[in-house]
């Protein structure tokens, strides 16, 4: 179920996909992405957990008014957001930026985290690592003031928001074709009203240099990570363009505790490409998370293997 309520200046446009009980879900969307992201994962977990996906500010029916939509400003947004909808502790799954922004609150509020499902998020990773060179010359270019407004602008203007959605999807590893039509063509609608919004643009832009910024202070990222006592499931694909494989690896080596997963031939997003998989290896890991429930009536398990490392 939709917030109703979301549209109003200030509010967060949230989805209730359902689900009751223990865990609480809360899905976080990455960098240009929106609750949309999760509609094909969403409904596998709801049998085991209540699972609901919020629009940051500035993305999908969120808007960013009076509001700032960077870093800093999106984890304080997910901290209210969890103690007014949430339940806390709860279950934070991030994708990419959202990875990001889940980790920080972890690494800050404690409390109100029970665990961290990270798929594919932001990591440290030198520019040799980076694998897409698109991506690098649109991340500098977004960078400078002024220049990534007009060339959002100028892009949607000229190939229109069904190919800017597909361009986006692409990049991100995902084929258009392989998706439902019903969810590319809710997509393409949600992009069109966004290019009327005043301010998204903005935002996005807002998020994007953030977020740079963010990796760049690499350091201070790195202490965030190190400070997060929450169980964490990493999966990360290794056709990833935006945020190589090396830097999950990086990541995985340093945090032995953390149960990693390698998602064979899945790109940035691999709750569109691989649903069914992501729902099975979180649901796996679910079994094995302190203080929750046994959703799937399987009685008690044995702890996980806190070094297990794993490819799908």
């Amino acid at each position: 179920m939709s917030n109703s309520a979301a549209g109003a200046p200030g509010r967060v446009h949230h989805v209730d996909f359902g689900g009751t009980g223990r865990p609480v879900l809360v899905l976080v969307h990455g960098l240009g992405g929106s609750h949309l992201n999760w509609e094909l994962l969403a409904p596998l977990l709801i049998a085991d957990a209540h699972v609901l996906a919020l629009d940051l500010p500035g993305f999908g029916l969120s808007p960013p008014v009076g509001r700032p939509s960077t870093v800093r400003g999106n984890v304080d947004v997910l901290a209210r957001f969890v103690r007014e909808h949430g339940a806390p502790p709860v279950v934070l799954v991030g994708n990419s930026m959202g990875g990001l922004i889940s980790i920080l609150l972890a690494a800050r509020m404690p409390s109100l985290v029970q665990g961290l499902v990270l798929l594919d998020p932001a990591l440290p990773a030198p520019l040799h690592a980076l694998r897409s060179p698109v991506a690098i010359s649109r991340m500098v270019a977004y960078a400078l003031p002024g220049v990534g407004e007009r060339l959002r602008k100028n892009l949607r203007r000229r190939i229109g928001p069904r190919a800017t959605l597909d361009a986006t999807l692409r990049l991100c590893g995902v084929d258009p074709a392989s998706l439902p039509d019903d969810l590319v063509q809710r997509s393409v609608a949600l992009v069109e009203r966004q290019s009327d919004v005043a301010g998204m643009d903005r935002a996005f832009l807002s998020a994007s240099r953030s977020l740079a910024w963010t990796l760049a202070r690499c350091g201070a990222y790195e202490a965030a990570i190190r400070s997060v006592t929450a169980p964490v499931l990493l999966l990360h694909g290794d056709r990833e363009r935006l945020v190589p494989i090396e830097a999950a690896r990086a990541v995985a080596r340093r945090r032995p505790r953390w149960r990693y997963v390698e998602l064979n031939g899945v790109g940035h997003v691999p709750q569109l490409q691989v649903p069914d998989l992501v729902a099975d290896h979180l649901r796996a890991w679910l079994r094995d998370l302190p203080g929750t429930d046994d959703p799937l009536g399987q009685g008690p398990t044995m702890p996980a293997d806190p070094g297990r490392r794993r490819r799908s």
